[in-house]
């Protein structure tokens, strides 16, 4: 994982275990005064709720239990974990950047790419200049290495 992977997933548990926990908690407590649990359906929704809650922390700590953190700004060459390349689409032209980054830390729509994805795989390896062609759910795609940084 990346430094940055980490501290977003160590702020997100923190943020469950201190806000999120003891606000379901005052929930369950309050949909208790209610009265008969059986037909209570506040107090149902909050237990499903905890149970989320507490199932996210869990999945956090392994994740970060087992997270090997990567310095991309020691790396340089060509495209590897860590890697922020820019891309042009050699159809359209369009220019798009993406870091490659471990599967937990992944977000396409904040340029986040997950490592194992097929347009991840195809450009490791690459140099700038390269070209690559990828094949995804949705069709053939062609691009060209522009850029390849270290951040």
């Amino acid at each position: 994982m990346t430094p940055q992977g980490v501290a977003r997933l160590e702020a997100e548990m923190k943020a469950l275990k201190t806000e999120a926990r003891p606000a379901i908690i005052r929930a369950i407590a309050e949909a208790r005064e209610h009265g008969d649990l059986s037909e209570n359906a506040e107090y149902h929704s909050a237990r499903e709720k905890q149970g989320f809650i507490e199932g996210r922390i869990k999945e956090l700590e392994s994740i970060l239990g087992r997270a090997e953190v990567v310095d991309v700004t020691r790396l340089s060459g060509p495209v590897k974990f860590g890697a922020t390349v820019t891309l042009i689409d050699e159809d359209t032209e369009a220019e798009k950047t993406y870091q490659i980054v471990g599967e937990a830390e992944a977000d396409i729509d904040a340029g986040r790419l997950n490592v194992r994805s097929p347009l991840a795989r195809a450009l490791i390896g690459k140099e700038e200049g390269d070209s690559v062609e990828v094949t995804t759910p949705g069709g053939s795609r062609s691009y060209e290495v522009l850029r390849i940084a270290y951040v």
